[in-house]
């Protein structure tokens, strides 16, 4: 034991020191006596702890936050079923690339393998989800143990952290000379490579001679911040771009070089496809949806990730932002040859969009009741400000959604990602409104979606935190029923996937929030602009038609 007159200190304030040093300004939790320490510390660094109703929420909420900031995000929870509760908020953002911590209480090292209250093996069960997951086994180590996790959040593309402190480990306090707590900006090396110089050149010599050029810009144009760099590129060379995940909003629409509903034709037909921070998984049919006559480029901050599931001409491992600048800058004083030939190929892909958009305009303007889910997500779109960060949680619904909300700026699109995971919506609006008070949320729920972590809209209510949120109610889980109805016919459609009749407006007002019920599609526009003007959490009921469905619901891509 440590001598009385000595300086000492608890590993959970080692570890409030740790989160301190990363700036960490919040942590998101839900409480258990494994992981008080960590509480206390966190008031003396002046850290806020944000307490949740699930541990599940914590997560996302990590998870959210890091997406928003840029600074990886925290959560902490206690052992057993509150490490496990918390394992989707994890696994969501393995899938999703997004840099968090999340600390897990465990029994005292003393009592290791005896039964001890939660006792489980949370190490083992992270590790396949996770970017490093340990065990602090000694006090002294507590702060060194967070900044190593934290470090290695970002050994190639970001991802999530896992440590587990023992509670006789956490509350035991140890000689602060003895401690070693990494100071800020002293245990990390910078992440950004611009990429292999060749590799850039040769990138740059193909998009100037490219006549029918395209290029991808996905979530890591966000996460590298690389949105400047990503516009340059495009308006130099003139080359049309499509955006998704988080790369949404990179560009605002009504830009010239802003396209969206005719990716799948400028796919088939382009000569030179880039493809930017997005691997190729489901949702770009593992490659195949790429012509196989072009020249497909890959640029990744993942190694692992370039060329895997489909060939590629070329592949560039590094920083979206500093590669595509660089691209960029070797192609400069080159580009007015080609450039300027691609008018003809901008014109065709712009036609391809008008003729997707005028398909499918009278569902988008429609006045049917119950309401056809178009109307609603195009309601929606036109209610959204510059300011407005889009959330989207759901199945059906947000498939809806994704062919016509366009966030006007970047950073403004929030969904949960490969994983797909239901329930993120609420943890999401927690974190985006904390982390930017000065931003509007709006996020979109299908019913089922919102039910899974639904409870902390009273979190929402309890810090005041303002948005306007709308439920696309049918009653479903609409994406499946329409697998089950396409699989096994008509008579077997409603087995287990058929929801009560919700009024999740009255569920807004009772938990001190801002409710209202739609049913005429004239009213949702009037019923969001209250929801904002109101001030408060909210929630606006809109009943859809059920049986209207999403045509990615209907090609039933996830299963593909």
């Amino acid at each position: 034991m440590p001598d009385d007159t000595q300086d000492v200190i608890s590993g959970g304030h080692l570890v409030a020191k740790a989160l301190k040093a990363e700036g960490v300004d919040r942590i998101y939790t839900l409480c258990g006596g494994h992981i008080i320490d960590i509480y206390d510390g966190c008031v003396d660094e002046g850290i806020e702890v944000v307490d949740v109703r699930h541990e599940q929420v914590a997560a996302h909420a990590a998870d959210g936050y890091a997406r928003i900031t840029g600074k990886p995000g925290c959560a902490v929870v206690t052992a057993g079923p509150g490490t496990t509760d918390a394992v989707t908020g994890v696994a969501n953002a393995f899938r999703a690339e997004s840099p968090m911590l999340l600390i897990g209480g465990q029994g005292a090292l003393t009592q290791h393998k005896m039964g001890s209250l939660q006792d489980l093996p949370h190490v083992d069960m992270m590790a396949p989800i996770t970017k490093f997951s340990a065990t602090v086994p000694d006090t002294a180590r507590a702060a060194d143990m967070v900044s190593m996790a934290f470090r290695e959040c970002y050994h190639g593309a970001p991802g999530p952290s896992f440590l587990e402190i023992p509670r006789d480990v956490l509350d035991a306090k140890v000689p602060t000379a003895k401690a070693r707590v990494p100071q800020p900006g002293a245990y990390r090396a910078s992440t950004r490579s611009a990429g292999d110089p060749e590799a850039v050149e040769k990138l740059a010599d193909l998009l100037v001679h490219a006549e029918k050029p395209a290029i991808l810009l996905g979530s890591q144009v966000w996460t590298t911040r690389g949105t400047e760099a990503a516009v340059e590129l495009v308006r130099t060379l003139n080359i049309p771009a499509y955006m998704n995940g988080a790369g949404r909003g990179t560009l605002p629409p009504g830009d010239p070089h802003h396209f969206q509903l005719s990716r799948r034709y400028a796919f088939t037909h382009a000569d030179v496809i880039v493809i930017v921070g997005t691997p190729f998984d489901f949702r770009m049919g593992y490659g195949k949806r790429l012509s196989p006559d072009a020249t497909v480029v890959q640029i990744d901050l993942d190694y692992r990730t370039v060329g895997k599931n489909r060939d590629i001409d070329l592949g560039i491992v590094g920083d979206a932002g500093l590669v595509l600048k660089s691209v960029t800058e070797a192609a400069s004083g080159r580009v007015n040859g080609g450039a300027s030939k691609r008018k003809e190929w901008l014109d065709e892909l712009r036609a391809a969009e008008q003729t997707a958009m005028e398909k499918r305009l009278p569902q988008l303007r429609s006045d049917a009741s119950p309401i056809h889910p178009y109307r609603l997500v195009s309601e929606i779109n036109d209610f959204l400000t510059e300011d407005s960060v889009y959330i989207g949680d759901g199945g059906d619904i947000v498939t809806f959604s994704g062919q016509v909300v366009q966030p006007k700026s970047p950073g403004h699109w929030m969904d949960p990602g490969p994983l797909g995971t239901l329930g993120v919506g609420v943890p999401f609006v927690l974190a985006a409104k904390q982390a930017r008070p000065d931003k509007e949320v709006v996020a979109l729920f299908g019913d089922g979606a919102f039910s899974l972590t639904g409870w902390d809209f009273e979190t929402l209510v309890r810090y005041d935190l303002p948005f306007v949120g709308i439920v696309g109610n049918n009653s479903s889980m609409n994406q499946i029923r329409y697998g089950q109805a396409a699989k096994y016919g008509k008579e077997r459609e409603r087995v287990g996937n058929t929801l009560g009749d919700v009024h999740y407006d009255k569920f807004a007002q009772m938990l001190g929030g801002y409710g209202e019920e739609v049913r005429d599609p004239a009213d949702i526009g009037p019923a969001l602009r209250r929801a904002r003007e109101s001030g408060k959490p909210s929630l606006i009921n809109v009943w859809v038609d059920p049986d209207a469905y999403a045509p990615g619901t209907m090609n039933q891509t996830m299963y593909k």
